[in-house]
């Protein structure tokens, strides 16, 4: 199995990234072996406790951006939702949602590493 058809299992529209990528399959593995760091780099859930929510929303809309550019579809579509939660002022139902997709964001990191 590969790092690309795991991350499929995980809910990845490689599809959608392989047009993106232009078919071009070790490119787009070079650009997810770039997102452990990336996530590393950017947390969401510190910010949120510590009340610091500028910074919560600039870490999860990157996150948003990387994972919709590497078609990485149910942590796109939870960061989507966490960024429009923190600017509408509602950390709470954010860190929910943050808290119910760190687990995914968790096995979609031990799989890219896994190929570093």
């Amino acid at each position: 199995m590969s790092m690309i058809s795991e991350l499929q299992e995980l809910g990845a529209d490689v599809n959608d990234a392989m047009q993106r990528f232009m078919n071009n399959a070790s490119l787009y593995e070079r650009m997810l072996k770039k997102l452990p760091a990336t996530v590393k780099d950017k947390p969401v859930m510190e910010f949120i406790e510590s009340g610091d929510i500028k910074t919560a929303i600039e870490n999860a809309h990157t996150l948003k951006g990387v994972m919709g550019n590497l078609s990485v579809s149910p942590l796109y579509k939870a960061y989507t939702d966490i960024v429009n939660l923190l600017r509408e002022d509602k950390p709470e139902e954010a860190k929910s949602i943050l808290e119910g997709c760190l687990p995914v964001q968790e096995q979609v990191m031990t799989c890219i590493e896994k190929y570093n």
